[in-house]
């Protein structure tokens, strides 16, 4: 089998979801696994026999957490064999890891290849010089996701499991070879210096790695080709290269009248490819990554601005587990994900607390929706010098590998640090500067949930904030909304403000008329009430041109083994989407009536169907100018909205037994309509 053809073919045929391109050869099937710690499993002659098989992406913790219980924090072993054949001269060969949770111990053979620490970066190492000659070989594997002091998150309200929960490739290169190691980066940075509707200049830091012990020239060659697959600039320089040395080069780049990346309106891709060639031309290594040219700023008064026109960020924050699978999720799964968040209308997406898949990155990409993407420093910081090594190696893990992605638009440096927790200045500020060292052309953005600590919050160049009126004890009423967004606009650096969290819990099996607010810790969790409070906040938000960003807390369901309310245990209810991704709630409804231009009539309250009095409110969210009622087939009027895309029938009359209730709009010339069945059924005057 040649790998190296395999390489080569993967970073030619380029994808427009992924921008680290060398898959090269899939290692998901043919695992062994063990939970708990298992001495001597890293020997080749290790007899793992009993273990279970397994395939890769997998996990562990996921089905108690979901459940509401205790889950297993510790070690688990991963085995497979490596039966490559015999190492070809001339050639290197590199194991790369998506993830694993959270601590990763690597042997091959036996030998000890290196360890990463922290649950969400991918990491590669060489296995060139371990491989046995006759092409038989062992890779074992070693994860923990037991507490560690120096790995964060040190806590917070998520999970976090187990395992190898993304995928596993082994790639062959020549000896001479664009770096693989480097925090397992693609080894080529496409840097947009400058950008605007005229010209785009693009500067391109390119590691090369020789693993020989000889002096090489080669040339380094850029391609952009643009959608049809013309190339429209190329650069070519020569370079010689020094034995056993990973060296920096560079490349320059020019495109006029550029076609630029314009978020959900547009998302153009150019493709980026870079070669490295031979004396004789022939192609040594190369790599394909999509490149979307744009620039953006933040205006403190008139918010967000996407190549020069006003764009507003209104979207949800998400986390990447899911029901029944824990992190051990699919491409399927992130392509369903995106496309719900893509048919609510969003522009931008928070990838909470942590760094997501390259795969959902460069979904974002195509899909035109900008992304808040951050590091897992969450609540509170070790002060001690291996917390801070190893921030600085899960930032450096994020920027390095996700540094093309044209989505990705401010780098995230904590969420809620809290006072009375270890001083988190100097370290807050230690990784803004390495944020900006690495990535000058983006800012550093956090989110905040205290104004305590308001030197802190003013170190990074945007802030959100965490904001829960109308749900959490001390944050007011629903009401109080605007009261913080005025008062906002002081603690961001630059002045404007995002809010970077907002919303409540929702069981879609819970209904109330009048909705009241429950408690937060209670069982009674009912959908109407996230509906009027999230119908509250983006009526605040929107009158507010300063407001640049809104992201709703959540976009789905996700596990918290220490929750237990709602009626659900295990569960943080805020989604728009349930856990299983099959319902959306009504408050999704809403927000795709304002934000999504495709034709929306929802009746909310929809699965209230048991009713008991028979007068009711009939709300119904459209983006139509107006909507009509039936009862029964009876109208109950035409009406327009009463603003927000919200259109309410107040003391509508239902008839004992099932009422057919039905909305009818004209949108666009077509009639689009929504049905459902309510059943009165008043409640007996006689006593059990």
């Amino acid at each position: 089998m040649n790998l190296a053809l395999l390489s080569t073919a993967a970073a030619l045929a380029f994808s427009s979801t992924v921008a680290f391109s060398r898959d090269g050869l899939l290692l998901d099937k043919s695992w062994k696994f063990r939970l708990g710690e298992c001495p001597g499993a890293e020997q080749a002659t290790f007899d793992d026999r009993s273990w279970d098989d397994v395939t890769i992406p997998h996990n562990w913790g996921w089905k108690e957490a979901q459940e509401g219980k205790e889950y297993y924090r510790g070690p688990g072993w991963y085995r497979r064999s490596l039966d490559i054949g015999a190492p070809k001269s001339g050639s290197r060969y590199f194991i790369r890891f998506g993830a694993a949770g959270s601590v990763a111990d690597v042997y091959v053979n036996g030998v000890f290849l290196g360890e990463h620490r922290g649950a969400f970066g991918a990491f590669c190492y060489e296995i060139t010089q371990q491989l046995s000659k006759d092409g038989h070989n062992v890779l074992a594997v070693r994860t923990d996701n037991s507490a560690q002091s120096d790995v964060a998150p040190l806590s917070g309200d998520f999970d976090i499991f187990g395992g190898l929960y993304r995928p596993v490739n082994l790639i062959e290169t020549n000896d001479v070879c664009f770096a693989l190691t480097d925090h397992a980066s693609p080894g080529i940075a496409w840097r947009q210096t400058e950008v605007s509707k005229e010209q785009a200049v693009i500067d391109l830091d390119i590691e090369v790695s020789n693993g020989s012990n000889t002096h090489g020239r080669f040339a380094l060659a850029a391609m952009v080709y643009d959608a049809s697959g013309s190339c429209i600039s190329t650069v070519e320089e020569p370079i010689v290269v020094t034995p056993n040395v990973t060296a920096p080069y560079s490349l320059k780049l020019a495109l006029l009248k550029p076609h630029l990346w314009n978020g959900r309106k547009d998302p153009y891709l150019y493709r980026g490819v870079v070669q490295l060639r031979a004396g004789d031309g022939s192609v040594i290594d190369s790599v394909a990554q999509p490149l979307g040219l744009r620039f953006y700023r933040v205006d403190p008064d008139k918010g967000f601005f996407l190549n020069g026109e006003p764009y507003h960020l209104h979207g949800v924050c998400k986390h990447q587990d899911r029901q029944d699978k824990g992190w051990a999720i699919s491409e399927a799964d992130m392509r369903e994900d995106i496309a719900l968040v893509k048919d609510i209308g969003a522009t931008a997406i928070r990838c909470a607390h942590y760094q997501h898949s390259d795969y959902f990155y460069g979904l974002c990409d195509s899909a035109g929706i900008l992304v808040w993407a951050e590091i897992p420093q969450v609540n509170e910081i070790n002060p001690s010098p291996e917390f801070a090594e190893t921030s600085r190696n899960q930032l450096l893990d994020l920027i390095r590998q996700n540094i093309n992605h044209p989505s990705i638009f401010a780098w995230s440096l904590f969420n809620e640090l809290w006072p009375g927790r270890p001083d988190p200045h100097r370290e807050v500020m230690d990784l803004n500067i390495l944020a900006h060292g690495e990535d000058p052309g983006r800012p550093t953005i956090a989110a905040t949930s205290n104004e305590e600590l308001a030197q802190m919050d003013k170190i990074p160049d945007l802030l959100g904030w965490n904001i829960y009126c109308g749900w959490y004890p001390g944050w007011g009423p629903k009401e109080a909304f605007g009261e913080y967004l005025d008062r906002g606009r002081t603690i961001s650096k630059h002045g404007g403000l995002c809010i970077s969290e907002y919303g409540a819990g929702a069981n879609v099996e819970h209904h109330e008329e009048p909705a009241t607010q429950p408690k937060t810790d209670g069982q009674w969790h009912p959908e109407e009430w996230q509906a009027i409070l999230h119908e509250a906040a983006w009526s605040a938000m929107k009158a507010r041109p300063f407001v640049w960003g809104t992201f709703v807390w959540n976009m789905f369901d996700f596990a918290v083994h220490s929750r237990n309310e709602g009626g659900i245990p295990g569960r943080n209810d805020k989604g728009l989407v349930t856990y299983d991704r099959k319902t959306k709630k009504d408050a999704f409804f809403f927000y795709r009536a304002n934000w999504s231009s495709e034709p929306t009539v929802y009746i909310a309250s929809r699965r209230f169907v048991r009713r008991t009095e028979p007068t009711t409110e009939v709300k119904v969210y459209s983006n139509a100018d107006q909507v009509e009622l039936f009862v029964n087939g009876a109208s109950k009027g035409k009406i327009t909205s009463e603003g927000n895309c919200v259109f309410l029938w107040k003391g509508t009359r239902l008839d004992i037994g099932e009422n057919k209730v039905e909305a009818r709009a004209t949108i666009g010339g077509h009639e689009v309509a929504d049905r459902c069945t309510w059943s009165l059924r008043p409640p007996s005057k006689h006593k059990e």
